[in-house]
């Protein structure tokens, strides 16, 4: 009997890896592909295009989710359908703290759940927490990287966003991005390991748009910190401890 593909993301068990990145941008898969040996592509419907790869030998699926939770949530979904117990998402954030700079990785050691989809799942009162080997080993490959509490939320032009900012700035928020909660919460309700690695694009207090823009436009600093992120996700999926 032929298996279904997932209706979203197209994927089957056929993909046959336990391991995947997560990514805002199509984009970015294309990127992710340079890091990666014999590349499979796999699908592109919708804002999911995915492909599968050779990293230090360890087969990894890439796929793209678009932009928020409610999108991000259907890829973790059918990722779970299909057998992929570790998913890390990779994607860009907006720094909450002075500090942080262009192209700086920013990892989630919580999230503050700002986002609609995730309460649908739980109360707010539930922890959106990363798996603690996918972290400990976040701080193997990257000590240098800023960690802290992230916050998910669902949109950039609400007329409160500064005054929201500055709310949660002051409560040592470190980043915001707008996939995190989802991943972290559908994750541990799917009893599957996540992580988010985040690439620092806009300064806190900065220009929005022109963060975003430099990113698309091949801003050196961000660009480093994309291959970055996606080279210190490769490197936790494919870490021999995690296969013992």
């Amino acid at each position: 009997m032929t298996e279904e593909q997932q209706p979203h993301t197209q994927l089957t068990t056929a993909i046959h890896t336990d391991s995947a990145i997560i990514v805002g941008d199509p984009a970015r898969v294309g990127k992710a592909a340079d890091l990666l040996n014999n590349v499979q592509e796999w699908a592109y419907n919708r804002e999911y295009k995915s492909i599968l790869g050779d990293y230090a030998g360890k087969r990894i699926l890439v796929m793209s989710t678009g932009i928020g939770a409610p999108s991000t949530g259907i890829g973790v979904e059918e990722l779970h359908n299909v057998n992929v117990k570790r998913a890390i998402r990779v994607g860009s954030a907006g720094a909450m703290q002075t500090g942080i700079n262009f192209g700086d990785l920013i990892i989630g050691e919580g999230v503050v759940r700002d986002d609609g989809l995730s309460r649908q799942y739980v109360p707010e009162i539930y922890p959106a927490v990363p798996a603690f080997n996918l972290m400990a080993l976040a701080h193997k490959y990257a000590p240098q990287a800023v960690y802290g509490i992230i916050r998910s939320h669902d949109g950039f032009y609400m007329d409160n966003n500064a005054e929201t900012e500055a709310f949660w700035s002051t409560k040592g928020i470190v980043g915001g991005d707008m996939e995190s909660g989802a991943l972290m919460t559908i994750g541990r309700q799917r009893h599957m390991e996540t992580l988010s690695i985040l690439n620092n694009v806009v300064l806190y207090e900065g220009d929005l748009a022109a963060g975003v823009n430099d990113l698309v436009n091949g801003e050196s600093a961000m660009v480093a910190g994309e291959t970055a992120s996606l080279k210190l996700a490769l490197d936790i999926l494919s870490d021999p401890s995690l296969e013992a």
